[in-house]
């Protein structure tokens, strides 16, 4: 069972600043050095509909690898350095198969 995890979200930065820059390709290099995370993807919302302009996605082989990412040091540091203070709204979405 393959777990998809799926964050969308609003940073505090301007749109097309180098704050937004920097903040996603640190995000990118950052969570795609854990073990286990596999398919990662940053895209940006296109609909008006959202004001949550920007999601990382990524693919786990099961629970086992989804619960590491969770606890590993380099997640909970990027949360806790980055996401916190410069995410202004989030949505999580973790879907199976």
């Amino acid at each position: 069972m393959s777990i998809q995890h799926t964050v969308v979200f609003r940073l505090i930065h301007a749109p097309g600043s180098e704050e937004e820059r920097e903040f996603l390709e640190t995000g990118r290099r950052t969570l795609t050095q854990i073990p286990g995370v596999t398919d990662f993807a940053v895209r940006r919302q296109v609909s008006p509909k959202s004001d949550l302009r920007h999601q990382f996605t990524m693919v786990f082989a099961d629970e086992d690898a989804y619960d590491a990412y969770n606890a590993h040091p380099a997640h909970v540091d990027f949360v806790a350095r980055r996401w916190v203070p410069e995410v202004a709204a989030f949505q999580e979405y973790d879907f199976s198969n």
